[in-house]
């Protein structure tokens, strides 16, 4: 299993020149591509990596762009690799049209390979730099890991990272378990567990709210443009961001692993987060608890670990089915946290609705089918695999001599 290791590094003022300067060539390049791309597209060609590749040889011989050779090529090569994966992912309809580069807003980033740079003894050393990165190791490499990608970055705060991909041989299947567990999260809780465990939600957003306000409010009153009063207002701006977001990621990181080592089968809900952001009430609460985040954490892992992660439809009952009768409640407003079903059971909302996605979860993953709403109370189309009509199935079917009625009988079940 290949792994990245990420891990903060402090460069000199002649490396960060030089990464500087990559950063800027690696979108250049990216750019140019995309266009001469997207001019074919319009003609009706389709230009491939050879080509782009054979471009920016081309490119290099020009005078306007006869700076591109004052870097490493490795990175403006991956360029073009990555332009070419953003196009097969096009094609492939599993994501949109690639969009151009942005000097201000796109990530800072580029990617080394195994001929353009030297990792020897721990020091890792770039092309076209004499000196090694002086890197924060954090957290040991595997043992006699040797990178096979490199990968530098920035980020809006200003802070320089590094990360290495490795083979980790320590990343195996872990023994199996009969143990599983259903999760609803929430906003009060963020995680709620079948087993009536509830994770609280920390609100990482608000607990630096009047801090991050005070850094918008600072980068407000400087003037647009590139003055140096308003880059040092963004970046304190960025900062704040970035606190939050490592906070963030701290936690989502340690709920998941704890969950996939625990249990053998995680079952979660289809969320459509992104048509949830779009509730101007809750959108900002919903962001600070990243549900989008956690579930692809809590999938990439047990792909590792070998465990199961089942997300059940989005539109199934939870809350408002019992879990001990199954009986489904008409409504179920938000601000009602405890219910008490006909049959005498009371409930807590987010701990029913974990036992009902758990069970939901498991049936399907039996039967094999998909989990529909429940319609009726307590009818609803069963999890188990349906049979199969025929295709005469609710076509009036006529004996000899028989005449059309009102109400003819029908053929089938």
């Amino acid at each position: 299993m290949k792994r990245a290791f990420r891990y903060r590094f402090y460069p000199t003022d002649a490396q960060a020149a030089e990464l500087s300067r990559t950063f800027g060539c690696v979108r250049k390049v990216y750019n140019l591509a995309l266009a001469a791309r997207t001019e074919a597209w319009m003609r009706q060609e389709r230009v491939n990596y050879s080509q782009t590749s054979a471009m920016l040889t081309a490119w290099k011989k020009t005078e306007e762009l006869a700076y591109l050779n004052d870097v490493s090529c490795v990175p403006l090569q991956q360029a073009l690799r990555h332009l070419q994966t953003a196009f097969t992912n096009f094609f492939g309809k599993r994501a949109r049209y690639p969009r151009f580069k942005s000097r201000k807003k796109s990530r800072k980033s580029a990617e080394y390979t195994a001929s353009a740079f030297r990792f020897r003894d721990g020091r890792l050393t770039l092309a076209k730099m004499p000196e090694p990165l002086d890197i924060v190791w954090s957290r040991p490499l595997p043992e006699g890991a040797s990178p096979s990608t490199v990968t530098v970055s920035q980020d809006a705060a200003g802070r320089w990272f590094v990360s290495l991909l490795c083979q980790d041989p320590s990343v195996q299947p872990l023994p199996a378990t009969d143990t599983a567990v259903g999760i609803d999260v929430g906003l009060d809780h963020l995680l709620t567990l079948s087993t009536g465990e509830k994770v609280s939600n920390p609100r990482h957003e608000r607990r630096d709210r009047a801090r991050l306000a005070k850094a918008q409010r600072q980068l407000a009153r400087k003037a647009e443009g590139e003055g140096a009063n308003r880059a040092k207002a963004r970046r304190k701006a960025a900062k704040v961001h970035a606190r939050i977001a490592d906070r963030r990621r701290d936690l989502l990181h340690k709920l998941t692993t704890r969950l996939v080592r625990e249990n053998q089968t995680i079952v979660i809900e289809d969320l459509a987060v992104r048509n949830m952001l779009k509730n101007g009430s809750l959108a900002r609460a919903i962001s600070d608890a990243a549900w989008s985040q956690f579930r692809s954490m809590l999938e990439y892992k047990a792909q590792w670990y070998g465990r199961e992660v089942i997300a059940i439809d989005r539109w199934f009952p939870s809350s408002k089915l019992c879990s001990v009768c199954g009986a489904l409640a008409d409504t179920m407003p938000l601000n009602v946290r405890e219910w008490t079903c006909d049959c005498g059971t009371t409930h807590d909302r987010d701990v029913n609705a974990a036992k009902n996605i758990l069970a939901v979860g498991l049936t399907a993953s039996v039967c094999g089918a998909g989990v529909r709403p429940q319609r009726s109370t307590p009818g609803g189309q069963s999890a188990m695999k349906q049979k199969p009509q025929r295709v005469t199935a609710g076509i009036p079917c006529l004996s000899a001599g028989e005449e059309v009625k009102t109400s003819p009988r029908r053929c089938g079940p």
